[in-house]
């Protein structure tokens, strides 16, 4: 069987990174992942309840046909687990891992690659909240038609500064990655993905690559830019080593990542 066969028939899961310290917005009663932003119909329909930030994303992979989803945190977010239990909220079956080096978000991801080395999977950040709620299923949907490795979601951008952005080809492959740019004449930035396991392995290979050529110090860190490793440097790597990457556009998405307690509020407003 070949490989987009494979792919064809592989499982499709659910990966979140709920690994980071929340700094710009601590002190905070709760891990970010669990913020309350908004209400929603709890109970099969029956009662109103508090909507926390992660719920979005998880019931937008649901709509996609997700039933099955990773959380990689990191220790001392207890809480996460404590408020999605098994995941019967969302209808998906939740599981939690342990991240073990905290040098950026692919070192976060790749704890989960023994559990999803095989399967197709879709990616979002837990603290981001955006539309349109059929995201997923576009990207899912290019993928299929153009067996890509990689397609990500890309949305308009007014903050680049913040975001990764992404070139784009006449065709909409991907033709490179600007991360957090202070300045850029690009448009749009990728906020979610799905990709297959050759990508997967690819960054696993990646990161392997990456902690015998730096000493523990160093770990983590993009040798170009000396920041924090960034999922945009194993992107930008994969299209140099001929990895198809592709995109669908919501030229009228919007986002809003509550990293900043102004953006925390615009949330709750947007969402009350």
């Amino acid at each position: 069987m070949q490989n987009s066969e494979k792919e064809h028939h592989s499982e499709l899961v659910g990966l979140l990174p709920a690994g980071g310290k929340a700094a710009r917005v601590s002190p905070l009663p709760c891990s970010k992942e669990i913020y309350p932003i908004g209400f929603g119909l709890m109970d099969e329909g029956r009662n109103v309840r508090p909507k926390v930030v992660c719920h979005y994303l998880l019931e937008k992979m649901r709509s996609a046909g997700v039933t099955k989803a990773h959380i990689v945190m990191r220790k001392g977010k207890w809480d996460i687990p404590a408020y999605l239990g098994n995941g019967k909220i969302l209808d998906i079956r939740l599981s939690y891992l342990m991240m073990d080096l905290p040098f950026g978000v692919p070192y976060t991801l790749d704890e989960a690659y023994p559990f999803i080395q095989d399967a197709v999977v879709a990616f979002g950040f837990p603290d981001i909240i955006f539309e349109p709620g059929d995201a997923f299923v576009h990207l899912l949907s290019q993928r299929a038609r153009s067996n890509a490795d990689v397609v990500l979601g890309l949305f308009p951008a007014r903050k680049p500064e913040k975001v990764d952005m992404v070139e784009l080809g006449a065709d909409g492959r991907v033709q490179g990655i600007q991360i957090k740019p202070t300045r850029t004449h690009l448009r749009y930035a990728w906020l979610i993905a799905v990709w297959t396991p050759d990508f997967t392995r690819f960054m696993h290979e990646y990161l392997t690559v990456d902690r015998k050529r730096k000493n523990d110090k160093k770990l983590g860190v993009n040798h170009v830019s000396g920041q924090e490793l960034f999922i945009g440097d194993v992107i930008q790597s994969a299209i140099e080593h001929d990895l198809r990457i592709d995109s669908v556009v919501f030229t009228k998405g919007e986002f809003l990542d509550i990293g900043t307690p102004e953006d925390i509020v615009k949330a709750i407003q947007i969402k009350t």
